[in-house]
């Protein structure tokens, strides 16, 4: 398994989830709430920074829970089929949107996830009003929320890596989890972090349409390739 899953392919595959314009499209729109709720900029900071580790601890628990459920049913080829035709599918998806965006069917949260995260967002205003401390409790639930209702957009590169670590055993696919999910969440940390440093919501949005469909783009041709790659394997395991 080590000799067929590089540390090239997870750090790719890891980086490819994480420019999802889904990831960055909710991530800014958060930090622009969160700049008018919490006039300190360091508290601000926290709060993107406590939302960001629980992404991260999130996103581990739903790796750790498939990659162990594969391992104990002894279903990894019917598993690695599934993860083939995901990433077959949602590249070609992706790239249909580097030419029509938005048109027929994209990849896209949770139908009226982005009307929850609104109403949860308004909640951490109002805890920050009534109970400061407990506005950043809010960022964390967040964090949780935002990953369960983004999976059906950025997912399909994780069941990928998911699907090629349970050929192996457990103990050695757990420090690459790790090392994916930390990977994923570096990005975050950018925007933040130049958030923190004076950029604007609206100039990172701007950026993000912009470049939104060569980032479709890449990652569609990368999930091709991916799929491919998990076919080949698995007419061989």
């Amino acid at each position: 398994m080590v000799e067929q899953l590089t540390l090239g392919i997870i750090i790719a595959a890891a980086l490819a989830d994480s420019i999802n314009p889904c990831v960055f499209g909710v991530l800014i729109f958060l930090l622009a709430y969160m700049v008018t709720v919490f006039k300190n900029k360091l508290k601000m900071l926290v709060a993107g920074l406590i939302y960001t580790a629980v992404v991260y601890v999130t996103y581990l628990v739903i790796g750790l829970g498939i990659f162990a459920f594969t391992q104990s049913t002894g279903i990894v080829k019917p598993f690695y089929w599934f993860a083939a035709l995901v990433a077959v599918l949602a590249g070609f998806v992706e790239i249909k949107d580097y030419f029509w965006y938005g048109k027929w069917f994209s990849l896209q949260m949770v139908p009226g996830g982005a009307e929850k995260i609104k109403k949860i967002s308004n909640a951490m205003k109002s805890m920050e009003v009534k109970h400061p401390l407990l506005s950043l409790g809010i960022a964390a639930l967040l964090g949780f929320v935002v990953v369960l209702f983004e999976f059906p957009c950025t997912g399909a590169p994780y069941l990928a890596i998911l699907a090629l670590l349970s050929a192996g055993d457990y103990s050695s696919g757990v420090p690459l989890l790790l090392l994916y999910n930390l990977i994923f969440i570096l990005p975050l940390f950018v925007i933040i972090g130049l958030v923190y440093f004076g950029c604007t919501s609206k100039a990172l949005e701007k950026w993000r349409k912009e470049h939104r469909g060569l980032m479709r783009l890449g990652i569609g041709l990368f999930l091709l390739a991916l799929g491919a790659y998990l076919i080949y394997t698995a007419l061989h395991l």
